[in-house]
């Protein structure tokens, strides 16, 4: 989580380029008026998010849209499992620097066009990598995950930020479809966007916002304007500079992720504090794998339940790390914890004065080192075959004496 300073979209007019300047553009909006200046914005500046196309934007979006035409891409089944998978396997591999610090909000965004009648957005907000909020598409209420998502926040506030959520997900859908037609692009496909910003030592912050297209990442939005990245299609360059001629929504992004969202992370962090800054020691153990060809040997490090995400792990000889040395994608546990597993390829006459050696913030500065074929594991293959022949004499003692029972 960590390409800071940066923003990016994809295939937004100006990103979360709300169309409030319409009353119409949302129920229930003419009743009373937005105090958004209370989220870090001034009202004019959001009104700004979309005052073109206000009245276009009704009725787009998830709710009220039709379902995909036959052979159409059916809807997702919830944003549950599909959802954290984006998080951690597109995530990590296009952005550096991954590994969310406990100041880091991370709103991870996957939409779904099956086809220009039909589409959905599901949304998951992750704080420090903690699953925080859920927003499901086909509701207009954001779901608290953890009693401390709140924060100090009242109702006023989180009722504007709905609301300038909402504004977003109807704009996004319209542009997107804008953006199809425009650059004739093809039905079904998917677009993922990772938005937030992290709270740094100092009273610093950091903000991002990438968008990715069918997983690949093509638009960020940069100090003041969005610019497509650098592996991009072609087609990204017209998409960028259509999305800069919307300078309300460029100053309105500016002001959400460089000054709403560092007050709303620090709030976050002081109600979630317990949980956030908690310490989980790993659990490490080595096995050997599928073997890599004739004569060698695939050692793995597995280590487990650890909290929080950073992690160092490596296989080393001596004070030496191994050059080939590979590392798989720290994966999520259910109960928030993370697992990663860290291969080796080695022949077979070598692996002796091997060891995995792992480095993590809950080990109090201590390094835990597995050595391979230490008499630690013998042990331990040697206590686990005692229980079991243990258990096995046990149970045809038992099976014995109830045969004798049933003869007297």
């Amino acid at each position: 989580m960590r390409e800071e300073g940066q923003s990016q979209v994809g295939g937004t007019r100006g990103g979360p380029r709300a169309r409030q300047g319409s009353p119409e553009s949302e129920p229930g909006a003419h009743r009373r008026p937005r105090p958004l200046a209370a989220l870090g914005a001034s009202p004019g500046s959001v009104e700004a998010l979309g005052a073109r196309g206000a009245a276009r934007a009704r009725g787009a979006g998830d709710r009220g849209s039709r379902g995909p035409a036959r052979g159409g891409r059916p809807p997702f089944r919830g944003p549950g499992g599909w959802l954290l998978l984006a998080c951690w396997l597109w995530l990590p591999a296009r952005c550096p620097g991954r590994s969310p610090g406990a100041g880091e909000l991370r709103c991870l965004q996957m939409s779904a066009f099956a086809n220009r009648s039909w589409a959905r957005s599901d949304v998951l907000a992750l704080v420090g990598g903690l699953r925080a909020y859920r927003w499901d598409g086909a509701s207009d209420a954001v779901s608290f995950l953890t009693p401390w998502a709140r924060g100090s926040w009242g109702q006023r506030r989180w009722d504007d930020l709905q609301h300038l959520f909402r504004v977003y997900r109807r704009s996004f859908t319209r542009d997107v479809q804008e953006f199809v037609k425009m650059l004739r692009l093809d039905y079904p496909f998917e677009i993922q966007v990772s938005a937030g910003c992290e709270v740094l030592p100092g009273n610093t912050s950091q903000s991002f916002f990438h968008a990715a297209f069918q997983g690949q990442e093509i638009l960020r939005f940069q100090g003041t304007s969005w610019v497509p990245s650098p592996s991009a299609p072609v087609w990204a360059d017209r998409a960028s500079g259509k999305l800069n001629e919307d300078q309300g929504t460029r100053k309105t992004l500016q002001l959400l992720l460089n000054d709403t969202c560092p007050l709303f992370v620090r709030d976050i962090l002081e109600a979630g504090k317990s949980e956030l800054e908690k310490q989980v020691k790993p659990e490490a153990w080595l096995s050997s794998g599928p073997s890599p060809g004739p004569g060698r040997l695939l050692l793995v490090c597995h280590v487990s339940g650890f909290y929080p995400k950073p992690v160092w792990v490596t296989w080393m000889r001596g004070e030496q790390e191994q050059p080939g040395t590979r590392r798989g994608d720290v994966l999520p546990h259910a109960d928030e914890t993370w697992y990663l597993r860290v291969t080796l390829d080695v022949a077979a006459g070598e692996a002796a004065g091997l060891s995995c050696r792992v480095r993590h913030s809950s080990l109090g500065g201590r390094d835990m080192v597995l050595h391979w074929g230490s008499p630690t594991g013998l042990i331990a293959v040697a206590v686990l075959l005692s229980l079991v022949i243990t258990g096995c004499v046990g149970y045809l003692t038992l099976k014995r004496r109830c045969s004798y029972q049933n003869i007297l």
